[in-house]
């Protein structure tokens, strides 16, 4: 055995051109059979695994890979599948697994959420009895497909039971812990058939530990795996953190499992300091997250490499496993295709592919069996990105250094602006409107691909563009709806277009990384320092509000979910990049103020995902999240109504946070979750306008009304009818047109009823 290995924790499952995307969506469209989708998908699961092995990868995993989503695949895996889905027992159907993801006609998805403080959504299991069997051990089969098709023995990769519960709803009547252990025995079963078909290792993820861990959960955690220990004692368990460093690391390395995956990338060097101060158990394996999973910098590996030595001092020969500091997941699958990036650029960046061949130029040189030249490349490499002109603007750190440390706030206090603000636009009670986008159509997405291939002129382009803004103008006054927006048809992405205009971004052709489902983004990469260059989205917004008398919204992404969104970069200090950002969106809210907008849409749908895990670590970051925002908006006029959007928020956390934005009306996410979110409200009083997601656009249905007349009266028992707002829960790109046209009238009949019993209603 080598002295140390290399091993991966997973690998991204949307194929280089994201072919895994096209089969799920063709199957959902019903042009391929379910066994074209289950064949199509194996060809890129097992060439995701074949792919590894011929990088020179030890320890490769498999089980990372998913129809849809991992977590989703833990609950079908025990037959957690909620009532409303009809489901009889037994291994759960591909057809019931994406209705649990999707939704269907009459029944509504379970909600979906972050992955912790990832871009990535998982769906979040409902339990509501303790689960009773295994009713398909999906990774043992995939385990034996690896085996059979490719002779490669693989680490098979399991959710831990632990982060699983708490990941989920527990709707049943057992405490979290007993819930918990009721899952013991299904677990000792899948492991138990694992260790009988030989595997090896066994990779379970627990990322619940780089959080704030309880000393309960860590005696329950010692519970758990040693029955599991007991239950498989040939299967060698790898307990797999991310994403931070473990609190308690005396505990959790000496639980009853061979060996620990713990992050020294996110870590701020806490995980190599609890490792030199304690040490390791002997013989216990340590597998040390030292590439970069969540970012796609390449790595400078003389700097790594002295962790490497580091670790190999206190680690015992043989004890030592190099790896990412997370799943490849959040990050692209390759550089080659990238041929138009500058080659500074290119040198300087490693996607999925790219940072396998680090791990084992950086294991081979610890083997000796590969001399440091390589070492020296990255270097290099790196150390020419960080000089070039593109990182030193000597202009855009002028204006951060004016900034300085003041906070900014608006020169009038938001009831007051409110009051200013119904004057200007007499909005009718409870006002309707969108999020921002409209559906683009597959003609759409074609005109825009046509032109920037030159194969359609800038004026026929901008026509179709204005023929889509007037369409939806009209759509919008038909349904009656309040306050209107332009659609986003020249918007290819909420993050991208904005960073295709500013300084400091560069785009990818293949960067795609999974958001949800099938969802995929391709995130800019912020490389150099950011700044305005020219208006961004003043030509089509004001365009639209010639075409109309009723109010249209600016739609502006925020500098905290630009920043979240993208691929940042690391060689200055977060805050830094985040306010660079700021600053220039400032100026493009001035543009869009100066040509009559006075409402403004500043998105930051990302705020609570970017929440770091340590509640330590979080009042720094909102801290710095509040003051972009208002650095971006501070600057406008009182009758100027600032409106912000965001997704999936766990708000009881970051109410204060959200005042403190001090956005004249916020709207938010509400209808997966069944309207739990609008009991943060309930011991906060909210002085600002605020629109609770009335119905799922995530979903393929159109809402009845009697779902969204719920939301609304729900909302209203907590919330001053003046102050609430009616919208859909997010934007409507990636919906039909008719079922976007039919939700829409329903959510206005939802709210002229509502506004009907107001003001019919006694006192």
């Amino acid at each position: 055995m080598p002295k140390v290995r290399s091993s991966n924790i997973g690998y991204p499952r949307i194929g280089e051109k994201r072919e895994w995307k096209k089969s799920l969506e063709n199957y959902w469209a019903k042009n391929i059979s379910e066994t074209e989708l289950l064949d199509s998908l194996k060809d890129i699961r097992l060439s995701n695994i074949k792919k590894q092995k011929e990088a020179g990868i030890d320890l490769i995993p498999v089980g990372d890979f998913s129809l849809y989503d991992h977590v989703l695949d833990t609950a079908v895996s025990f037959g957690l599948v909620p009532d409303r889905f009809e489901y009889n027992g037994g291994e759960v159907d591909v057809d019931t697994y994406f209705a649990i993801a999707r939704g269907t006609d009459s029944a509504v998805a379970s909600e979906m959420t972050k992955w912790y403080n990832t871009n990535y959504h998982y769906i979040v299991p409902e339990i509501t009895s303790a689960p009773t069997s295994l009713v398909h051990n999906r990774v043992l089969d995939l385990y034996k497909e690896a085996k059979t098709e490719l002779d490669i023995d693989t680490k098979p990769v399991v959710l831990g039971p632990v982060s699983f519960v708490k990941l989920s709803k527990n709707q049943t009547d057992l405490s979290e812990q007993e819930l918990i252990r009721s899952f013991i025995p299904l677990y000792a079963q899948l492991l138990q058939e694992l260790e009988a078909a030989d595997a090896a290792w066994v990779q379970i993820d627990e990322p619940f530990l780089n959080g704030q861990v309880t000393s309960s959960e860590l005696d329950l955690l010692q519970e758990v795996y040693a029955q599991l220990d007991v239950a498989a004692p040939r299967l060698n368990i790898l307990l797999q953190t991310y994403f931070e460093a473990v609190d308690d690391y005396e505990a959790i390395v000496n639980l009853p499992v061979q060996g620990i995956g713990l992050d020294f990338v996110h870590d701020a060097g806490e995980s190599l300091k609890q490792v030199i101060k304690f040490g390791l158990p002997t013989g216990k394996i340590l597998a040390a997250g030292i590439i970069d999973g969540r970012n796609i910098w390449r790595a400078d590996l003389k700097e790594v490499k002295e962790i490497v030595d580091q670790l190999s001092v206190v680690v015992g020969e043989g004890q030592l496993i190099l790896q990412p500091s997370c799943s490849l997941l959040h990050v692209p699958v390759t550089v080659k295709l990238e041929e138009e990036l500058p080659e500074i650029l290119k040198s300087g960046i490693s996607f999925a592919d790219e940072k396998l061949e680090e791990l084992v130029a950086l294991t081979n040189v610890a083997n000796d069996t590969s001399d440091e030249q390589i070492l020296e490349a990255s270097a290099a490499a790196v150390k020419a990105l960080n000089d070039s002109s593109s990182r030193n603007n000597e202009e855009v750190r002028a204006l951060l250094a004016e900034v300085g440390e003041s906070v900014p706030t608006r020169s009038i206090d938001a009831p007051e602006r409110l009051r200013l603000q119904q004057e200007k636009y007499q909005l009718p009670l409870l006002p309707t409107t969108t999020i921002g986008s409209f559906p683009q159509t597959k003609e759409v997405r074609q005109q825009r691909l046509k032109w920037r291939k030159g194969e359609l002129e800038s004026a026929e382009y901008e026509q179709f563009i204005r023929d889509e803004i007037d369409k939806w103008i009209k759509i919008q006054e038909d349904l009656d709806i309040d306050v209107l927006v332009h659609g986003e048809f020249e918007r290819t992405d909420m993050v991208e277009f904005f960073g295709e205009k500013l300084a400091g971004f560069q785009f990818t052709k293949f960067g795609w990384v999974q958001s949800y489902g099938s969802r995929c983004v391709k995130p800019p990469v912020i490389y150099g320092d950011v700044a305005f260059v020219e208006p961004m989205t003043v030509k089509e917004t004001a365009y639209a509000q010639r075409q109309t008398k009723r109010p249209v919204k600016g739609m502006l992404t925020g500098p905290v979910t630009i920043f979240n969104w993208s691929f940042p970069r690391t060689d200055i200090p977060e805050g830094q990049v985040v306010n660079q950002i700021a600053l220039a969106l400032r100026k493009e809210v001035e543009e869009l103020e100066k040509e009559g907008i006075n409402l403004i849409q500043v998105d930051e749908p990302t705020i609570r995902e970017g929440l770091p895990l340590k509640e330590s670590k979080s009042q720094a970051y909102l801290t710095q999240s509040v003051d972009a925002f208002r650095l971006s908006t501070i600057t406008v006029q009182p009758e100027t109504q600032i409106h912000t959007h965001m997704c999936y928020s766990d708000f009881q956390a970051i109410i204060e946070s959200i005042d403190a934005l001090d956005a004249d009306v916020i709207s938010i996410e509400t209808s997966r979750s069944h309207g739990e979110l609008i009991s943060a409200f309930e011991d906060f009083t909210y002085n600002k306008g605020i629109g609770l997601g009335v119905y799922d656009i995530h979903s393929p249905r159109v809402p009845a009304q009697e779902e969204i007349d719920r939301n609304i009266s729900r909302a209203l028992s907590v919330l001053d009818p003046k102050l609430f707002w009616i919208n859909p829960d997010c934007g409507l790109k990636t919906r039909k047109e008719k079922e976007t046209v039919e939700a829409l009238q329903v959510m206005v009949d939802a709210a002229k009823q509502a506004r009907k019993q107001l003001v019919t209603s006694p006192e």
